[in-house]
């Protein structure tokens, strides 16, 4: 098992050896705490776009499904007539410059996985820079949108935000509560309740402490053609390879085990870089991957790899709460 394996475990299932990180642990706190207290207190650089900009983001490492939840937003505001753009960081990306706009075309080695994912899915303009100020810069210099989605970012107080929303992720939490390197947030729990909206990724009712959301799946889609099939496709016990290299692999493993397959579990590190190697084993069976996975794989995808196909579903009285967010922010728009 990897280090990094190791370590996620620990901060989810506990291990008295993380006792000997509380130094680190309590000079990380005060070093984001203090970056954020700058930054209420306006004494930090900071870029206001001229339209209302949502960050979508989270307080602990590893996935949580804020693409998915993206991908949403891009449909929900598009369906009331807004014009919508996106930026990111562009999280393992060697794109020729920066900013960079992301285009359909580019490769993942260029763009990142996740926004090049958003942009086939959607053909949204969508500009990656490290400084998102500058992403969000070049943006409104190539673009007239009305709303602008920061795809992660929430620690990224160089930019302005109109509305914050935190996924977490129901059946991890927030671990053991700690911040790295001691436990798994970016910010201490408190964080949370400064920002607009929390959503739990994989809760069935909404709570006081926020708004439930479930990933649907939705299709098999063939990842070398693009051809796009039922998820009757492959029967009720199916074994597959299930390859993921995301941040939570096994929510992706459990997913497929809740469609009555039986994966076979293949873990990589978050935006890992696959090798054609990585998808060949000694059978015929299928591979299964992410999306997110699939985007880098399709120049070398055999016959038999798939990719699951799936769709965010807040609950209704998220999409109401979003409908008020979205009248206040843009009321001669709406």
């Amino acid at each position: 098992m990897k280090l990094s394996e190791r370590l996620q475990q620990a901060w989810y299932r506990g291990h008295p050896a993380l006792a000997v990180l509380w130094p680190l642990e309590q000079l990380y706190r005060w070093v984001v705490l203090r970056k954020r207290a700058r930054f209420i207190a306006g004494q930090s650089e900071t870029y206001r776009a001229p339209v209302p900009l949502v960050v979508v983001g989270n307080i602990t490492v590893g996935g949580t499904g804020k693409t998915p939840l993206i991908l949403w937003l891009i449909d929900y505001c598009r369906a009331q007539g807004l014009r919508v753009g996106v930026v990111s960081r562009g999280y393992g990306a060697r794109p020729p410059h920066l900013p960079w706009t992301v285009s359909a075309s580019d490769s993942a080695e260029h763009a990142g996985d996740e926004p090049l994912l958003i942009v086939q899915r959607t053909g949204i303009p969508l500009v990656i820079a490290p400084q998102r100020a500058q992403a969000v810069q070049q943006l409104l210099a190539e673009q007239s949108v009305d709303l602008i989605l920061s795809d992660d970012g929430l620690q990224h107080y160089g930019l302005a935000r109109d509305l914050e929303l935190v996924l977490i992720d129901d059946a991890r939490g927030l671990g053991n509560q700690r911040c790295l390197p001691m436990g798994p947030l970016r910010e201490p729990a408190e964080r949370l309740e400064t920002v607009d909206a929390v959503l739990f990724n994989g809760a069935t009712a909404d709570t006081n402490s926020g708004f439930a959301m479930q990933l649907q799946p939705t299709a098999l889609v063939h990842v070398r053609s693009g051809r796009r099939e039922p998820l009757s496709y492959f029967p009720k016990q199916q074994k597959m390879h299930a390859v993921a290299g995301i941040g939570n692999p096994q929510r992706f493993f459990k997913t497929l085990e809740g469609l009555d397959w039986q994966p076979i579990a293949h873990a990589f590190a978050d935006h890992a870089e696959f090798t054609a190697q990585d998808l060949q084993f000694s059978d015929d069976l299928p591979v299964l991957m992410t999306e997110k996975d699939a985007v880098k794989c399709r120049a070398f995808a055999a016959d038999n790899c798939w990719y699951l196909q799936v769709a965010a579903q807040p609950s209704p009285a998220f999409s109401r709460w979003f409908a008020e967010q979205l009248k206040r922010l843009l009321p001669e728009s709406l």
